[in-house]
């Protein structure tokens, strides 16, 4: 939802502290909240104390005053006497019930009846409203039939509103001005910080000053990002009479961090029927349905999850649905209802993977609460996805119902309600997202470019911006079979899509020119145009997009919520585009309003906000519209019928594709205006569209709750304007049956009074001539009907079917369908980063930091593959402290600061330093584990291994030291050899190392055991007698080197900090001094001519 209430609280603070109007008196305000201590209070606001005061509940309750929800002139006494009456009480507003805990309490303000005024400010598409009347009060009566009105259009450019002085020109004549000024400076605040609401009743002007004593207000949410300084900390309260639970709470936490849309909202606790819906329109349809047939007193929920979340999105969705579900029993059972229309570009399958891995753990409950579990649904890989839930069903024991597309998307309401049979053989879809649609006589269509050539020569040759649009075209068209495009932003699924629809319709050129994205550099993308292979440029800057394809007429914007206003903008001041599209939803408000505005002054059409796009059967598709070639196909859309719609829904696009297809020859074009309040176009625009084309018979209109644009259109069937049958339904019918405000999936959603609600427009519809059924259950027969009845007049004409050429499949979409199978380049043991969280070795991240597993841990996990014991952990992580540094004078460190200072970056002179180690430098930790474990396996008496290794002429890796001796020893091996013996098990090859130590120090006292050997004696102890691996493994890990591997990873620190060390002394380059090297050279050299 974008527009949302405030509290007072916040509503004035807000204006408080972002008006500069001097005249304004920004009052003392004290919240009171559920746990506010009343003895405390006056602490922090000790002017409670002196004034008289005025307290009220502050949770969005309307006309507090007549339901005796007000105290005023009270001192504090009396006030904190009223709220401890109030507060946890329980208070019936309208058809509302609901707990009171918050309030607010500010000074009373003595006043007169006559300095009490009623202001207002509301917007509308192409307008903000301003209603001023000069009487205020809880008594003011119907305000809107005699407060003066001034009305101030949207504008592209801001501008200084005018009109003030007539609006108060009732008013006391010494209070005018203050209040022109006034109301001058709050609408800028209004437009600023992006109101969409704002009445204050009264405001009362005394003194030349102006006194906000009650208001409510309601923000745009989608402008968070715009707002967020001025607005400070905003919490949205819910509805008075629906406290959020902790589950809504948190799927709401979840949906505010994902890309996805996921909203839940609990109606009732104890109810017996619950909802799992894909698609806002979707999910508004089948509550609606459920209401239709008598469950709305059991309807326990509203929610929805679409935007393809990720499995764990899914998981943690329906985990909260069933601990929800499972919380209460009902001696009828329990009814979980997994619905949705046909997905655009979701996987099916994939979502269900989330819903499943939560039945599967919800399983005891599931059975003992009697849960039964109807699935509809449809869309890329839905075959495979219901297939994996019958199996689950079947699995678990639990009662499950699977239908796809062969069922109408609610007709398993009517089977869970127990008011339909349940099929006991459903018709099953035989094919998995088949892209192969076998032979076919239709000549495939050819590009007119050669494999691998890049199309982006077309028009390139027309360096000029003044493009004149396309004029061969009808008015009334949106899209031909010439149509082309250019995409803003990186969405190669989404053009393959439409490259593949435009093959499968048989269009000779691809309906894509080039993509745009500003955040990389011009280059060419590979697609595929049928079975060959094409380039297509990307650009970074828009402008050189249009100059280079002259004939691009369409844009379709994925660009963010941040950036889909600017690159709208950008596209509309290009004469050549027509439509603009734009994806993405929570645009806010005021800039969806100036695009509009805009867009109507240069004569271009916009699709969206918030929208899939739409499609023209056999010419054009946006994007994902009308899902991927399998569905195409299902619903002929890649030819021609004789049906039109529109609908606000994207989701439902393709459910009405399906039900068109099924009752009638098919569709002719289809669009989603988009669910944000203020679609860039209207049904309207495009039902007189369709009137205006004669290929187009019958139109049908998908409306939904909120807003007036169907009652326009009623008028209009009504006054014989449109004379076309319209087939229409509008979504939303069961809101008049919930006591409190419930916002539905789209932000239009919402009815603000009667008029607005489903239930009434579907009411005048039917009077005004319109085709409109029952329910949604029935509007593919209505549509039936209509449709033969044309059909018997001879006024369309079914023609027979001609098969599409066939599209291959992507090699990537058929491995994940599973139709294919392919070695893998690489396998990886340790890491997987696929999922929703990053896994080392099958432990989730989030389990090593909380269970603290360190530096130490994570070796364990990435090199062993397993989680080691935790003074395994330590020691790990002390052989890297031992090892990290020792001085700048040993070559690797040597090596690094000098190509430190010869200005080469951190890797460059990490590497170089990392290139020093090797037997002679640090590398002789594998070697000395290798020769004292052989000697020590063969059981040969230390002095017999000195004696062995002196006879071979080699030295024993990890004896001996340049500086260190036994009378001034390393403290790295003491504090190695004093953790070990105290945390290991045992440690026979360190005790053995030791004795072959007193051997070689009696000859020589350097021949000490230095930290190499120390380090590689301990950890072959470490593998060999920790209980984690056999004999076999630690072996197998000594002799790949993971002793050097420990080395190497303790000293890149120290040679990290060299590399820093030499910048931040900004050390010039390094040129070794003269008198430090012997140079030596022949004494004579002869030179002979040859």
């Amino acid at each position: 939802m974008s527009a949302k209430a405030v509290s007072e609280v916040t509503g004035k603070d807000i204006i408080f502290r972002n008006t500069s109007n001097e005249s304004l008196h920004k009052g003392l305000v004290a919240p009171v909240y559920k746990t506010t201590d009343l003895q405390l209070l006056p602490k922090e606001h000790p002017w409670l104390l002196t004034e008289k005061l005025v307290v009220k509940p502050d949770q969005l309750i309307k006309r507090r005053g007549k339901l005796g929800l007000l105290l005023v002139n009270k001192g504090y006494e009396d006030v904190k006497k009223w709220i401890s009456e109030k507060r946890g009480k329980s208070v019936t507003a309208g058809r509302t019930t609901g707990v009171i805990t918050n309030f607010i309490i500010e000074p009373f303000l003595p006043h007169k009846q006559e300095e009490e005024f009623y202001l207002c400010i509301h917007s509308s598409r192409e307008k903000d409203t301003i209603l001023f009347y000069h009487e205020g009060g809880i008594d003011i009566g119907d305000v809107e039939s005699k407060a003066q009105v001034l009305e101030v259009s949207v504008q592209v450019t801001d501008s200084s509103l005018s009109g003030v002085v007539g609006l108060v020109s009732k008013a006391p004549k010494s209070v005018q001005t203050t209040l022109t000024t006034f109301i001058s400076d709050l609408y800028e605040v209004y437009k600023r910080l992006c109101f969409t609401y704002l009445e204050i009743n009264p405001l009362v002007v005394t003194n030349d000053k102006v006194h906000v004593l009650d208001l409510a207000a309601k923000l745009d949410q989608t402008a968070e990002f715009l707002c967020k300084v001025q607005w400070g900390e905003v919490i949205f309260p819910p509805p008075f009479g629906r406290e959020a639970l902790p589950e809504e709470n948190y799927i709401a936490e979840l949906d505010a961090k994902s890309g996805a849309s996921l909203k839940l909202t609990v109606l009732n606790e104890k109810g017996r029927i619950w909802t799992m819906v894909a698609g806002g329109g979707a999910s508004v349809i089948y509550s609606d349905t459920i209401c239709d047939l008598g469950g709305a007193s059991e309807l326990a929920n509203y929610g929805e999850y679409s935007g393809a979340p990720t499995e764990g999105q899914t998981y943690e969705y329906a985990k909260t649905v069933l601990s929800l579900m499972t919380k209460f029993h009902h001696p009828e059972g329990k009814v979980l209802i997994i619905g949705g229309g046909i997905a655009n570009f979701t996987n099916v399958a994939a979502t269900f993977k989330g819903i499943i891995k939560a039945l599967t753990e919800y399983k005891d409950k599931l059975t003992e609460h009697n849960v039964s579990i109807f699935v509809r649904r449809g869309g890329p890989n839905y075959q495979e996805g219901l297939r994996v839930m019958r199996d689950v069903g079947n699995d678990l024991g639990i009662t499950m119902h699977v239908f796809g597309t062969e069922t109408h998307m609610t007709a398993i309401v009517a089977m869970a309600l127990k008011k339909t049979p349940i099929p006991t053989k459903p018709v099953q879809d035989t094919a998995t997202a088949s892209f192969l649609l076998g032979s076919s006589s239709q000549a495939a269509p050819t590009v007119s470019k050669s494999r691998n050539k890049s199309v982006s020569s077309v028009g390139s040759s027309n360096e000029s911006l003044e493009v004149a649009r396309r004029s061969d075209i009808a008015p009334h068209s949106l899209f031909d079979e010439k149509t082309t495009s250019i995409i803003w932003g990186m969405q190669p699924k989404a053009v393959q899509g439409m490259l593949d629809f435009d093959y499968i319709c048989s269009r000779n050129t691809p309906s894509v020119a080039a993509m745009t994205y500003p955040f990389s550099g011009d280059h060419k993308q590979k697609f595929y145009f049928g079975h060959e292979e094409i380039l297509l440029p990307l650009y970074k800057n828009m402008a050189d997009a249009m100059r280079k394809h002259p004939d691009a007429d369409t844009l379709i914007s994925f660009a963010s919520l941040r950036s889909a206003y600017d690159s709208a903008v950008d596209a509309m001041s290009f004469p050549q585009i027509r439509t603009v599209a734009i994806i993405a939803e929570g645009i806010p408000e005021n800039q969806t309003r100036k695009l509009i505005k805009m867009a109507e002054e240069k004569g271009v059409r916009i699709i969206g906000p918030a929208t899939v796009g739409g499609i023209k059967p056999g010419c054009f598709k946006i994007g994902h519209t009308g899902g991927m070639i399998d569905n195409v196909v299902a619903s002929k859309l890649y030819r021609a019928g004789s049906v039109a719609y529109v609908s606000r829904s994207g989701g439902m696009s393709n459910e009405l594709n399906n039900i068109i297809c099924k009752n009638t020859n098919g569709v002719y074009e289809g669009v989603a205006i988009g669910g944000d309040r203020y679609p860039g176009t209207t049904f309207l625009d495009h039902i007189l569209r369709y009137e205006q084309n004669p290929d187009i018979k019958i139109i049908v209109m998908l409306g939904e709750v909120g807003g007036v644009e169907e009652y326009v259109v009623g008028k209009l069937v009504k006054d014989g304007k449109i004379t076309k049958p319209i087939v229409a339904w509008c979504i939303g019918t069961c809101a008049s049956m919930f006591n409190s405000d419930v916002q539905f999936g789209h932000a239009g959603a919402s009815a603000h009074n009667d008029s607005e609600t489903a239930v009434a427009k579907n009411k005048f519809l039917k009077e005004m001539g319109c085709f409109v059924p029952e329910s949604f259950d029935s509007l593919g027969l209505e549509l039936k009907a209509v449709f033969e009845q044309f059909v018997s007049k001879g006024l369309i004409q079914v023609l027979p079917e001609m098969p599409p050429p066939t599209v291959p499949m992507d090699y990537s979409w058929a491995r994940e369908l599973g139709l294919i199978r392919k070695p893998a380049s690489f396998m990886s043991s340790i890491c997987d980063e696929r999922g929703d969280e990053l896994m080392y070795a099958g432990m989730p991240i989030s389990s090593i930091i909380n269970e603290n597993l360190g530096i130490g841990g994570v070796l364990g996990l990435l090199w062993f593959q397993r989680r080691l014991p935790e003074y395994a952990f330590k020691y790990l992580e002390i052989c890297l402290m031992v090892t990290a540094d020792h001085g700048p004078a040993v070559s690797g460190a040597h090596n690094t600061i000098v190509c430190s200072r010869a200005g080469k970056d951190l890797v460059s002179s990490l590497t170089s330093g990392l290139l020093t180690i090797g037997e002679r430098f640090g590398g002789a930790l594998d070697l000395a584990a290798k020769q004292f474990t052989e000697a020590f396996d063969s059981q040969m008496h230390p002095n017999d291994f000195v004696n062995t290794m002196r006879k071979k002429g080699q030295l024993i890796m990890g004896i001996g030291h340049r500086v260190k001796s036994l009378n001034n020893p390393d403290k790295r091996t003491e504090i190695l050899k004093e953790y070990v013996r105290g945390a290991f098990p045992s440690t026979p090859l360190l005790d053995y190392a030791l004795q072959v130590e007193k051997i070689t120090t009696s000859k020589k006292p350097n021949l000490i055991l230095n930290v190499d050997g120390v380090i590689a004696v301990t950890f072959v102890d470490l593998m060999r007698n920790c209980g984690c691996f056999t004999r076999e493994e630690a072996q197998e890990f000594i002799d790949i080197g993971v002793l050097n591997g420990l080395f190497v990873l303790g000293r890149s620190v120290g040679f990290i900090g060299h590399f820093l060390d030499q910048k931040r002394l900004k050390q010039g380059l390094y040129r070794h001094p003269w008198d430090d090297i012997t140079y030596v050279l022949p004494e004579h050299t002869e030179y002979e001519e040859r």
